[in-house]
């Protein structure tokens, strides 16, 4: 029976079992940990426990090496970039939504209004969202 408590962000695989999982070697899971790469929680006597979220990165990052042929520096950056790019869709949905709040606002405060736009200044900004193509097969 599933725990709803334990999410995919949830750090509960030791390592031979998250190495397992992954069909990687515990050795390779560590030397990812050190370069960065994935970053396993720890329990209290500082032994890594891997999320299913982390197994899912370590196959990856081993697809994209293997596969893609990329050197693990060139995987860490395209993860610290697909990392940003995630950051950066959050906050623009969180802009989206205090715009769109604020329209509402300026709607209640001028009923006459067709959009709310009439109270703002006029200012054009331009925002381009770039989503990664799936994988090729």
């Amino acid at each position: 029976m599933d725990n709803p408590a334990l999410g995919d962000n949830t750090p509960v695989y030791v390592i031979s079992v998250a190495a397992e999982l992954s069909g990687l070697h515990p050795q390779t899971l560590r030397q990812y940990d050190r370069l960065g790469l994935v970053s396993p929680g720890r329990a209290p006597g500082r032994g890594r426990r891997y999320s299913m979220r982390d197994i899912q990165m370590l196959r990856e990052v081993q697809r994209l090496s293997q596969e893609e042929g990329i050197n693990l520096a060139g995987i860490k950056q395209i993860l610290e970039l697909q990392r940003e790019v995630a950051e950066l869709r959050e906050h623009l949905f969180h802009l989206h939504n205090e715009l769109e709040a604020a329209r509402n606002v300026v709607m209640r405060r001028n009923p006459g209004s067709s959009s709310g736009s009439e109270l703002l200044p006029l200012r054009h900004t331009r925002v381009t969202v770039f989503t990664p193509r799936p994988p090729e097969e």
